[in-house]
This record gives structure tokens, C-alpha cells and sequence, in this order.
């Protein structure tokens, strides 16, 4: 394998770039219009533009992308996370280009694609699941009756997707009905498929994630869990590796468990089984994850071993290089997500111009990101700007670690969820481990942030000084040269 396209954009697409750059492979980016001065395709070997700024008119454009890749030389392709990732007829397409496709096959993620097909796995392999329906529902009257026997309240849930859409938590029989249309037409518009199921609702669950790693010749082994608990909108914004609750012997079901589901599906390269886990500590099997997650840096941290890497290497038919006796954790990780988004308006999503800039730095502290001073936030992608991850010698060190980088982090021109977290990793609930995936609706209410003005105070100061350095480079009429790229740069 000596080149490979990137079917990506942003942070994932640079950390995946560093990574094959390293083991000596070239890099070939695409973008769209939106991204023609973004850092992904500057730091590529190669870059083409593939289309307007909308993702439905480029990054997932699979025929486009694949044609890209046969014209350049490609061996292979790497899907990131997002956009085309876990859509099986886009890896089917790159096998049949006769191309590598780095992750699992097309049929894993059929398999595993389908929460309904995934749960039907997951049974014969003995991996406890949430009581519920393991078919998809067609009849809303005989669905009512089964909400009845499972007992209120119930979880309506969506076979295709995910993200919390054609989710519905009904709380009795009066309301299921309506509540189940609404689920199917939500379902329906999001993912083309409106098949929907019911499981018992967990009342205060945890989210609970293991990672996966397996190869083409029988080996797979799990790299111990993710905690994931702390979420707005049903998606993740504070992760952690180890868990604080989970005992060696429960760390050890749950990773055969994962294990069970990665051989049920034949599974290929590095995926995710996610886990609820109620108060009782007692697990049960949610989803799996076909791709690589947004929050794989804090399991690279405990483990020492780099996924991207793994991932090359697997599909290049290496067999795994590590047993499962030879994985230990080491110390504790936490990942914060930055996004734009303001966390005192229910999290909206912000847009604007990345006027100050300025990222942390230190031992054990890493950023992940794809942006830098003067970037756009665009309004046609995910508003993450940012990972912010730590790695401490124990959680209480990470913690301490993660609050000091937050306070560094300078970022001017658009709200940001970093007051946030800093307020969400220092609460009572979170340091005491004691906390579920309802954290911000039992223990953060926006005005609770306004106690934050040192971090107000900096914001503010940040700014002026951008102001005044922007003014004296008007006044010396400054004009800075820009040198060639070493990459090509194509309209495709």
C-alpha cells in the first residue's frame, strides 16, 4: 500500500494523513469548495476538488470520489468517520473498483447496520440485550400490546441510524401511538428507513463503549472500554478511558461480549460495541459502531497503540501484532469535544470566523484538530472545531490536567462548548463517578455558566488584542507573500 485517498475532511482526515505519512504512504485529499484553503488538503500529497460546499454534492459523491482515487494511483481508501463510513454499498463500490477499503467488509456493515440484524447477532451469541422486540414493528396496535407486557416507560428506536433521530421515549399507553408515528416519519427522513423497534427505557443509564481490533485471519481482541456518558442531544461530548465504574470482571464480560458481536459479523479492522449499563452494573448490547469512533485518541492513550495504524496494517492483511494478554491500561484519558455551539442557548450551533486561535500545550495533553486562526465555521458540516484530550497518570490527575488546558484554550469568533465541559468534569457528579447519561438534564442549567468570568475575562482580552494586532498591520500596510504548495492542487 503506497498511496491512499482520504474520503474525509477536517481533523479525522489530518489524523489519518500523520499517521499514513508516517509508515511512509502518500495521501490524497478531496474537498469541496467550502475547504479549498483547509489544512487537510494543504498538508496532503495531493488534493482535488470534488464539488460545492453541500456534502451531498461532494464528500459523498462515492462514484466521484472513487474515480479520484483510480486516477491518481491509489491502492486504497480511508473513510474517516462520518459521511461515507458506514455505508456498505460505498465499500462495496471500492472492492469492486478493485481498490482496499480500509475497515470491514460490506456485509459487517449490512450486518451490523441494522440495530434489528445487530440484535439477532447478538443473541445467538448469548450477549445480554435490553428486553424488547428483535423484529421490526408493522403493526402499531400489537406494538401497543407488547409496550404493555415490556412495562412502561418503553423506547421507541429507529432499526437504521442514529444520533437520537426516530427515538422516543413514551412514558404510557395513551401517548404511544402518536408517539410511535412520529418515530417512523423521523426515521423515514433521516435514513430512508422506517422500520422501528421497542426496548425497555433504562431509566439512568450509562454509555458504556468497548473498542474492537480484529484482522483477516481469525484474531480479535478488545482494547478495553470508552465511558461516554455525558451527552447532549443523545451524542457524546465528554469521554473517558478507563470507565470509574466497572471492576476487572465486568471490564472482562463486556470485552468478550464485543469480541462475540466483531466474530458474529466476520468483522474486519477497528469497530466499536457500545454497551447501556444501568445502576445494577448489569450491561446490554446497544449497537456496534463499523468504523473508527471520534473518540479513539483516549483508548490510544491507555493502550499505546496508534488505530490508524492497526487499521492500515489489517488491511493490508497483517495479522494483529498484540494478543489480548499483552494489552494493559495505563493511567486514564479523558477527550472533550470542542464544538461551535453555545452551550447557553440548548447547545445551537454557531458559525463565524476563527479570530483568536491559540491551542494548549504540555505533557499529556494533545489536540486534535483541523483548523487554525482565520478558519471558517461553516454552516455544511459538523460544528466540531476540536478534540481536546489528556492523559494523566490517574483520573484525578486527568481531570486536574484537562481543567488547566481548557483554561488555555483561546478561541475568539464563535461560542464554543469549552465553559461546559470545564463546568461537566468538575462537578460533584463527574469526579465522584457517580453520573449517567442524563448529566445535563439533572445537573447543568445554562446560568450556571455566568459564574465563569475568568474565562470571559481572557475571551475579552484575546479579542482586544486581535483588534489592535489586526490595526497596526493596516497601518503598515503590512503584505505578507504566500509561497508555493508542495501539493497539487486539481478541480476534479
Amino acid at each position: 500500500m503506497n498511496k491512499i485517498l482520504i474520503a474525509n475532511r477536517g481533523e479525522i482526515a489530518l489524523r489519518i494523513m500523520r499517521t499514513a505519512q508516517t509508515m511512509g504512504i502518500k495521501c490524497v485529499a478531496v474537498y469541496s469548495e467550502a475547504d479549498v484553503n483547509s489544512l487537510h488538503v494543504r498538508q496532503a500529497d495531493e488534493a482535488y476538488l470534488i464539488g460545492p460546499p453541500p456534502s451531498a454534492q461532494s464528500y459523498l459523491l462515492m462514484d466521484k470520489i472513487i474515480e479520484v482515487a483510480l486516477l491518481s494511483g491509489c491502492d486504497a481508501i480511508h473513510p474517516g468517520y462520518g459521511f461515507l463510513s458506514e455505508r456498505a454499498e460505498f465499500a462495496r463500490k471500492v472492492k469492486e473498483a478493485k481498490l482496499i477499503f480500509i475497515g470491514p467488509s460490506a456485509e459487517a456493515m449490512d450486518m451490523m447496520g441494522s440495530k434489528l440484524s445487530a440484535k439477532q447477532a447478538a443473541k445467538r451469541y448469548n450477549v445480554p440485550l435490553v428486553p424488547g422486540t428483535d423484529q421490526a414493528i408493522t403493526d402499531p396496535l400489537a406494538a401497543l400490546e407488547t409496550a404493555k407486557e415490556i412495562g412502561f416507560p418503553v423506547l421507541i428506536k429507529a432499526s437504521a441510524g442514529g444520533g437520537g433521530k426516530g427515538m422516543r421515549v413514551v412514558e404510557n399507553a395513551e401517548e404511544f401511538l402518536e408517539q410511535m408515528h412520529f418515530a417512523i416519519n423521523e426515521a423515514q427522513a433521516s435514513f430512508g428507513d422506517g422500520a422501528v423497534f421497542l426496548e425497555r427505557y433504562v431509566g439512568s443509564p450509562r454509555h458504556i463503549e468497548i473498542q474492537v481490533m480484529a484482522d483477516n485471519h481469525g484474531n480479535a481482541v478488545y482494547l478495553f472500554e470508552r465511558e461516554c456518558s455525558i451527552q447532549r442531544r443523545h451524542q457524546k461530548v465528554v469521554e473517558e478511558a478507563p470507565s470509574a465504574i466497572l471492576t476487572p470482571e465486568k471490564r472482562a464480560a463486556m470485552g468478550k461480549c464485543a469480541v462475540d458481536i466483531a466474530k458474529a459479523c466476520n468483522y474486519s479492522g477497528a469497530g466499536t460495541v457500545e454497551f447501556l449499563v444501568d445502576e445494577n452494573l448489569d450491561f446490554f448490547f446497544l449497537e456496534m459502531n463499523t468504523r473508527l469512533q471520534v473518540e479513539h485518541p483516549v483508548t490510544e492513550n491507555i493502550t499505546g497503540l496508534d488505530l490508524v495504524r492497526e487499521q492500515i496494517n489489517v488491511a493490508r492483511n497483517l495479522p494483529l501484532s498484540f494478543k489480548q494478554e499483552d494489552l494493559k491500561i495505563n493511567g486514564h484519558s479523558i477527550e472533550i469535544r470542542v464544538c461551535a455551539e453555545d452551550p447557553q442557548n440548548n447547545f445551537m450551533p454557531d458559525i463565524g470566523t476563527l479570530l483568536k486561535y491559540r491551542i494548549p500545550t504540555g505533557h499529556g495533553i494533545r489536540v486534535d484538530d483541523g483548523l487554525e486562526e482565520g478558519s471558517e465555521i461553516s454552516i455544511y458540516y459538523d460544528p466540531m472545531i476540536a478534540k481536546l484530550i489528556v492523559h494523566g497518570c490517574d483520573r484525578n490527575d486527568a481531570i486536574g490536567m484537562l481543567t488547566r488546558a481548557i483554561d488555555e484554550y483561546i478561541i475568539v469568533g464563535v461560542e464554543t462548548t469549552l465553559s461546559f465541559c470545564r463546568f461537566a468534569i468538575n462537578h460533584p457528579a463527574f469526579v465522584s463517578g457517580k453520573f449517567d447519561t442524563h448529566f445535563v438534564k439533572n445537573h447543568f442549567s445554562p446560568e450556571m455558566l455566568n459564574t465563569a468570568n475568568p474565562k470571559e475575562e481572557k475571551a475579552a482580552s484575546a479579542l482586544v488584542a486581535y483588534l489592535m494586532e489586526e490595526n497596526k498591520k493596516a497601518k503598515q500596510n503590512t503584505v505578507v507573500a504566500s509561497g508555493e504548495s508542495k501539493w497539487k492542487q486539481r478541480r476534479w
